[in-house]
């Protein structure tokens, strides 16, 4: 295979290698956009489920909570009762000391149930608010599942289709240069560079005379002595075709 015939191969695997990585990086983006809103509409599901059960918990306290007050509140009445029975003031002051503690038990569930009233307010607050978020969210989700579904097929096809353009390009590439090639390419990103004046296309810096000499009559490819990627000659003219093009 001529020198010139590897140049075309490697050119074309170079320009599919930018188009594929363009294309899984984009592909990157758009599943873990989707990814990302799909986890946290678990989280905000996680979230409310253990909210309500909260609510749910504290409402069962605060019915516990009023029960008992409520039997608090007739013993209360009880003990007035005995109070105003009392023939003794010994009687009288444990009847009195007992409807003492009472009141402050009742008091203190009355505090308690104050307190749960309002956390479960806050909850319910809370609720309403996660199920806004979560409602926005899933509607977002479900009005671009299509749209986005579609897309990510669509780069899942250029990229098949672009990596079986990659293996033929790869197939006209000898073993030891595509070798060589895939080595460099997966250090810096890119493994080709050319030279038109002596010059490398990918670092700028400037080669050596015999090595330019060697290049021009393309005998083998070589290595830039700056960047290491492999270098080539490129006729001006088809350096400017090439710059026409890009422009």
């Amino acid at each position: 295979m001529t020198i010139e015939a590897q140049i075309d191969a490697l050119e074309s695997l170079a320009v599919l290698d930018a188009e594929l990585k363009d294309l899984r990086e984009e592909l990157g983006r758009e599943r873990l956009a989707l990814n990302t809103k799909q986890q946290h509409l678990a989280e905000l599901d996680a979230r409310l489920s253990r909210d309500q059960k909260g609510v749910e918990e504290m409402e069962r306290m605060r019915s516990e909570l009023m029960a008992e007050v409520r039997q608090m509140s007739a013993q209360v009445e009880k003990s007035r009762e005995k109070l105003g029975r009392c023939r003794t003031e010994r009687e009288a002051n444990a009847a009195q000391r007992e409807v003492e503690e009472l009141r402050k038990l009742y008091r203190d569930r009355e505090l308690e149930i104050d307190k749960l009233m309002a956390l479960v307010e806050n909850a319910r607050g809370e609720i309403d608010k996660v199920t806004a978020e979560r409602g926005t969210l899933a509607g977002e989700l479900g009005a671009n599942q299509t749209d986005v579904a579609t897309k990510l097929a669509d780069l899942e096809q250029q990229t098949a289709s672009k990596d079986s353009a990659r293996q033929e390009a790869a197939a006209r590439v000898s073993p030891v240069l595509y070798r060589r090639y895939e080595l460099i390419r997966k250090r810096k990103g890119t493994a080709l560079a050319h030279t038109v004046e002596g010059t490398c296309s990918a670092c700028h810096m400037r080669l050596p005379p015999m090595l330019f000499q060697q290049l021009m009559r393309k005998d083998d490819f070589s290595q830039c002595p700056s960047c290491n990627r492999i270098l080539y000659f490129r006729p001006e003219r088809a350096a400017a075709d090439s710059q026409s093009s890009e422009a």
